[in-house]
């Protein structure tokens, strides 16, 4: 898969979290909230300003990320779910965080 967000997107997988239990009832996938957490795996070039400069932006690659809980449009690519949204809907970057996901 070759995706090169526009401007000032970013393409986002989510990070999945383990399997929630209340008070030891086991809560349905359609009940369970998406993780707000995700790692960026490609980033546009940056937004172009009215003089015709291009301001780059923060995130990266590799950087993981939090985000609103209604942030950006989900999209399926070779089966995987991803996000794509605009750097400005990124709440926060998790220093430390461009380690591996198991």
């Amino acid at each position: 898969m070759n995706v090169r967000p526009l401007h000032d997107r970013i393409l986002v997988q989510r990070l999945e979290e383990g399997e929630q239990k209340v008070g030891g009832i086991i809560i349905p996938d359609t009940a369970k909230e998406k993780p707000q957490q995700g790692r960026v795996i490609a980033a546009g070039s940056g937004k172009v300003k009215d003089d015709g400069k291009r301001t780059p932006l923060d995130v990266k690659s590799g950087d993981l990320i939090l985000f609103g809980k209604y942030s950006g449009q989900e999209i399926k690519l070779d089966g995987e779910e991803y996000i794509i949204m605009r750097e400005d809907e990124v709440l926060a970057i998790i220093e430390g965080g461009t380690k591996k996901k198991k």
